[in-house]
């Protein structure tokens, strides 16, 4: 299992629209790719300068399925979010392979 982590700080004034827009349109959109399984939302218990930050992990199967997102459909997926929230978020990517799991 790969996960396909994503840290997202966003502006105190934008937090709500982008927060909805997320649960709304966003995470759907990833899932409806058919590449991950599930996919959490957390928020980062931090103090973040009069912002929020959260991270969204997306679960795949497999390297193959993350490679097939990230080549195929996060270009035009991340440009969205850019095109709706540019200059109120900063955004950091990561991916974890699973180990263990209880």
């Amino acid at each position: 299992m790969i996960i396909y982590n994503v840290t997202i700080s966003i502006d105190a004034d934008a937090h709500h629209a982008w927060l909805a827009w997320m649960k709304e349109e966003h995470i759907p959109r990833v899932m409806a790719t058919g590449q991950f399984v599930n996919s959490r939302m957390h928020r980062v218990l931090a103090d973040d300068d009069g912002g929020f930050t959260y991270a969204v992990q997306y679960a795949a199967a497999d390297m193959a399925h993350y490679a097939r997102y990230r080549d195929e459909h996060a270009p035009r997926l991340q440009a969205e979010a850019h095109e709706r929230f540019g200059g109120r978020f900063h955004a950091f990517r990561t991916l974890l392979e699973v180990v263990h799991d209880a």
